[in-house]
């Protein structure tokens, strides 16, 4: 049985970008003897990015500003994210949702215009009828708060209930949930898989999807 309608979130659910912004991070910070290390980046994975560099700049004791540590490594990303890699089967896996007729969106905390380049290479972004960015004026709270998804939701004109996401971090999983919509997590390896436990199933790749709706129906 499928689902009603399905939204992605983008870095580390669809895109292998999650490593390029440790990259991003770490050589911006480098000058200053600092590392970017798991624990923190667990800390700020898949949250709003301001909250995040806020976060990063505070534990670093860093002399940046949030809109100057945003600024600084944005000019690094846009170098990194110009060829980003899908994950394995996330593709393939969007089309056969396409080719059954199941509504698409995505729900990312990236920016418009990062969210823009970072898709542009892949020819799978026409396929969703909704877009929700972390900088739209219209979104008043940041994952881990459901706003998000719930704006996903009302752009494809589906209840929550009827809607599943597709998440790789902890503030997503615990958006999702909060905005009453399934939830199927991508193990990460950032991200501890106890720390994803709110999710209704945990897959390791998208080739596990072939059963994953039966298994959720039961």
């Amino acid at each position: 049985m499928l689902p009603t309608a399905v939204i992605f979130d983008l870095d580390g659910t669809l895109l292998d970008t999650e490593r390029l912004y440790s990259l991003a991070t770490q050589e911006l910070i480098d000058p200053y003897g600092k590392t970017f290390d798991l624990t923190l980046k667990r800390k700020v994975m898949g949250g709003d990015a301001r909250v995040g560099a806020a976060l990063v700049i505070e534990s670093l004791d860093l002399p940046f500003s949030v809109d100057v540590f945003l600024n600084k490594r944005a000019v690094i990303l846009e170098k990194l994210l110009a060829n980003t890699q899908e994950i394995p089967g996330a593709g393939e896996f969007l089309y056969e949702l396409n080719r059954q007729g199941v509504p698409l969106a995505l729900a990312t905390s990236s920016s418009k215009a990062l969210c823009q380049l970072k898709l542009c290479r892949h020819r799978w972004k026409t396929l969703f009828s909704e877009i929700v960015c972390g900088d739209n004026p219209n979104l008043r709270n940041p994952k881990p708060a459901p706003d998000i998804f719930l704006m996903a939701a009302r752009g494809l004109a589906q209840r929550p209930c009827d809607c599943l996401v597709f998440e790789d971090s902890v503030s997503g999983v615990a958006a999702a949930v909060a905005a009453g919509m399934t939830v199927v997590a991508i193990d990460s390896p950032y991200v501890e898989r106890d720390d994803l436990k709110e999710a209704k199933v945990i897959i390791e790749n998208y080739r596990q999807c072939s059963t994953l709706f039966d298994s959720l129906i039961r």
